[in-house]
């Protein structure tokens, strides 16, 4: 290969490389060429020494020059590849500005149209011939992501039942807890459910043969679980207790209690974990609302606001980031919350109407709120209240089910097609469907 194939090479790859810099560098591309032409350019393979001789001598730089010019380059280049990074920074600011401008967009046009789908006025309709009798207390329901398998807590035990064709079949019959179980909540990820009773916590997984089986038993709580709640990568159990605790429990090989929140001095009564996964609220006897959040440097949750009201409460729920519902007991109001986007302070901003029939609103039914029907689900006294949020985010209750008894336990399915109720009056699991007039 001889000089001016080589030379001819590197050039391509100079010009490769300053190619997104070319408007930029054009002052001083000549004085790179030059440099370049001017080093002496040594072949990749030896060269025969007959060679040699037809080849002209090279011009020879001194080191002093050399430096001279490699400097020169780059005082010149350095400012001019900064006002190109600088520019580009700004630009990819802009792009992700404008992404985020479109994806806010898009979940905007989402929840108008899911409000559009579910705009007109609806009712749950009880499927009177599916109903499972039941004489013994039923604390807890629960329902999986496809609505094919249903929990429910029998006294100490707990159902499992098949839901296929909108009937109940009962598959099988689990006993491990010792005391009354109180909370049942489906796993989405994987074949696993969590059952609490007393102060005991019990992880159940599916076997091969499709059988629940305990794998393993959290005993921390000292007395009754009152509320459950777990984070959507399902790493993380939150639990409230009668032992005026909140504990934080990690997935590890085998699940950890973490950390334990005592700033409540009466039982706690429940639980609710923000979209964003880094906020928990809770409410208790001692007529406190406490606000606790996860540090982002040591992921430790620390209660960053209190909140006093003047009746306690069993039940709250976060809609948003932004905004939870709080019921207290015997209230025919329920309270809205709302952030200060100044502050960060939650305070009421609104009490809504709802029905109750009775001065008392028991706990272990938690509210619900579906989005994809923009529903609200609120047990208070003997009434079940069906709350729809408008686009101007105002509440109304669309239909109230009277259940003639303040023992009311159930849930609402994830896609807001069923509500299923056990409740001391009718001693049914009940199953009412959702219809759209």
């Amino acid at each position: 290969m001889n000089r001016e194939s080589i030379a001819a090479e590197l050039q391509n790859k100079v010009d490769e490389c300053l190619q997104g810099f070319q408007q930029y560098l054009d002052s001083s591309f000549n004085r790179i060429d030059a440099f370049l032409d001017q080093l002496p350019l040594v072949p990749q393979a030896p060269i025969p020494q007959n060679t040699l001789k037809i080849i002209p001598p090279l011009p020879q730089l001194s080191l002093p020059s050399i430096h001279t010019i490699a400097n020169q380059v780059i005082q010149e280049v350095k400012p001019i590849i900064n006002l190109y990074i600088q520019k580009q920074i700004k630009y990819n600011q802009q792009v992700t500005l404008l992404q985020i401008q479109e994806q806010q967009k898009q979940q905007n046009i989402i929840i108008n149209n899911d409000y559009q789908l579910n705009s007109k006025p609806f009712t749950y309709n009880l499927l009177q011939d599916n109903s499972i009798k039941q004489g013994e207390l039923c604390l807890a329901i629960a329902i999986n992501k496809d609505n094919s398998m249903v929990l429910a807590t029998c006294d100490k035990q707990i159902k499992v039942f098949e839901f296929k064709q909108e009937q109940l079949k009962q598959t099988q019959l689990l006993s491990e807890h010792s005391s009354n179980v109180r909370t049942l909540n489906f796993m989405k990820k994987q074949s696993q459910f969590i059952s609490s009773g007393g102060g005991q916590i019990i992880i159940w997984s599916m076997n091969p043969n499709s059988q629940w089986i305990c794998s393993q038993k959290l005993n921390e709580h000292t007395t009754y679980i009152n509320s459950l709640v777990m984070n959507n990568n399902e790493d993380v159990i939150i639990s409230g207790s009668d032992d005026k605790t909140i504990k934080f429990w990690q997935k590890q090989q085998q699940w950890v209690c973490s950390q334990t929140i005592t700033d409540h001095t009466n039982d706690v009564c429940g639980l609710s974990l923000n979209d964003q996964q880094n906020r928990v609220i809770s409410c208790g006897k001692d007529k406190l609302i406490l606000i606790i959040e996860r540090a982002a440097l040591d992921q430790k949750w620390n209660v960053i606001q209190k909140i006093s009201v003047e009746v306690y409460g069993y039940r709250l729920y976060f809609i948003n980031d932004n905004e939870f519902t709080f019921q207290p007991e015997g209230k025919e109001q329920m309270y809205v919350y709302e952030m200060n986007g100044t502050n960060k302070q939650y305070s009421k901003k609104k009490e809504i109407a709802v029905q109750s029939g009775y001065n008392g609103c028991h706990y272990h039914f938690p509210q619900q709120y579906i989005k994809k029907k923009c529903l609200l689900v609120n047990k208070n006294g003997y009434n079940v209240n069906l709350i729809r949020k408008n686009l101007n985010s105002d509440f109304i209750t669309q239909q109230s089910i009277q259940f003639g008894h303040e023992y009311i336990f159930g849930q609402m399915s994830e896609d807001g097609e069923y509500l299923m109720t056990w409740d001391r009056k009718s001693q049914e699991i009940q199953i009412r469907k959702y219809h759209q007039e």
